[in-house]
């Protein structure tokens, strides 16, 4: 069987370092470069204050974003430990590789193959299955509050949601689970993954561990909706507190459920947010600035530390 040899592998890993760093700079660049000058107008306004205001508010946002952070971090290291115990610093490099490496990928799937690729070949599985269970928790806790977001919206504006289509949601919902159940001995797209598995190895896992991770979710989604928050009033948005926190949960539960790829992404974020704050009569401008300062904040941020990590990698048997 034809191999490659040590030098090989390393020339292949080179170049694959290559690619994925730039194609991440590259996408960011993008980003940067077709953002409207009125958003940067409204993004840098409130940095033009006096320096103990600025100080204020730069330590208010670093606080959140790095509790943030440091948040789905600590859930992964939870996770990871009902296969092995790792130290917070090897789960915050794994945690900040998979995000470089995941934002040029749809919804940022390439986080499962950037996070199992760190262990061995033969624990990859339970590795996806682990990462699944923290996304999994974290899109819990965006529904459950998105839903009570969605409810107070469509009772107090004019959402305009037609009856047929949110009986054509509930069908599809309904459809989705009936197939889980008539497909739950049947393999999945990775050989020994059914549903019927997966559920039994997620029942073998410690309850405190799935407690924990919850927990951590639901801590996490209150922390990014304040920072939004925030952010959303540091611009000059006018607008109740009561009133954007149930606009808040609603767009992040849209955002969540929208496939996207990576050259979009942003922009659905942007386009759902500015549709919903729209009906609370929320200017435009500001709002995709909030958007804006969000991605630079969570996710450009934390994507440009974990490239580091990307770019020493060097697997055990090289």
């Amino acid at each position: 069987m034809f191999s490659l040899s040590n030098k090989a592998k390393q020339y292949l890993l080179v170049a694959l370092k290559v690619l994925i760093l730039g194609a991440t700079f590259m996408y960011i660049y993008i980003k940067l470069s077709k953002t409207d000058a009125s958003v940067w107008g409204v993004l840098v306004s409130p940095f033009k204050n006096s320096s103990e205001i600025l100080i204020v508010n730069f330590l208010a946002i670093l606080v959140l974003v790095v509790a943030n952070w440091f948040l789905e971090i600590l859930k992964w290291k939870v996770a990871i430990s009902h296969v092995q115990q790792i130290s917070l610093k090897r789960a915050a490099i794994e945690s900040l590789s998979a995000l470089t490496i995941s934002l040029t990928t749809p919804n940022r799937i390439g986080d499962y193959g950037a996070k199992a690729y760190y262990y061995p070949a033969e624990t990859r599985k339970q590795i996806l299955l682990l990462n699944f269970l923290t996304n999994g928790s974290q899109m819990l806790a965006t529904c459950v509050f998105g839903c009570v977001g969605l409810v107070y919206i469509v009772l107090n504006f004019d959402l305009q949601l037609q009856t047929t289509t949110l009986l054509l949601l509930v069908g599809i919902a309904i459809l989705l689970a009936f197939l889980g159940y008539l497909f739950k001995e049947r393999q999945l797209l990775i050989k020994g993954f059914s549903i019927a598995n997966v559920w039994r190895y997620y029942g073998n896992i410690k309850p405190k561990i799935k407690v924990e991770i919850l927990l951590f979710s639901i801590i996490r989604y209150v922390i990014f909706s304040y920072l939004f928050y925030f952010l959303l009033q540091l611009f000059g948005a006018e607008i109740p507190t009561d009133q954007a926190v149930f606009f808040i949960f609603a767009m992040y539960l849209f955002v969540s459920i929208i496939p996207s790829i990576f050259i979009f992404d942003v922009v659905i974020r942007g386009g759902v947010a500015v549709w919903l704050f729209s009906l609370a009569g929320v200017d435009e401008i500001v709002v995709l600035a909030t958007v804006l300062a969000m991605w630079l904040l969570n996710v450009v941020l934390p994507a440009i530390c974990g490239s580091y990590n990307v770019a020493r990698y060097k697997p055990a048997s090289l």
